[in-house]
């Protein structure tokens, strides 16, 4: 007997009641996220808050929650939600206000990794944002105190406590000693 997978859009991930639970869609299959650890949500405040004040201070665009969905395909539907966000001003207002999901990718996206993620899930991630368009992609792993930038396939750098993270130009002016994540 052959189980034929119910394949779901991205107006019916919307459409579900918020019961507190956090959910992706990746090409048309539900997954169900697991609430992150205090190490996770610590590291990923302390990059998010020192993002999003220089975003604002500069009117550069507009950085996100883990909450928010990004519409990264169709048919079947991918929907990914990062633990934090940037997108720049222009892609912003060209969308303007949604209720819905971001329609694409970040112009830079964020995941943090917890003890229970699988590194080939977390690299699952990191090449649907890449490929559907996000410039700059960061893992943040707190357990190896390190940040991995990715802007492409190839084109992949690992820092290290003693270096800086800079968001050259996806996130113009930014820049943040790695040591100050791990605090």
């Amino acid at each position: 007997m052959v189980t034929q997978l119910q394949l779901m859009s991205a107006d019916q991930l919307l459409a579900l009641p918020d019961d507190g639970r956090r959910r992706e869609l990746v090409r048309g299959e539900l997954r169900e996220l697991t609430p992150a650890g205090h190490r996770h949500g610590k590291v990923g405040m302390r990059l998010s808050w020192r993002l999003a004040q220089h975003v604002e201070a500069n009117d550069l665009g507009v950085v996100t929650l883990a909450e928010t969905g990004f519409r990264l395909a169709s048919d079947p539907d991918t929907v990914r939600a990062p633990d934090a966000a940037f997108v720049r001003q222009e892609r912003v207002d060209a969308v303007g206000e949604t209720d819905g999901f971001f329609p694409g990718a970040p112009d830079l996206a964020i995941e943090v990794v917890s003890p229970q993620d699988r590194f080939t899930e977390v690299e699952e991630k990191v090449f649907d944002w890449l490929d559907a368009g996000a410039r700059m992609v960061l893992v943040v792993n707190p357990r190896k105190q390190t940040v991995t930038v990715y802007r492409a396939w190839d084109d992949i750098v690992v820092l290290g406590r003693d270096e800086t993270l800079a968001g050259a130009e996806v996130v113009p002016g930014w820049s943040v000693p790695v040591r100050e994540l791990f605090a």
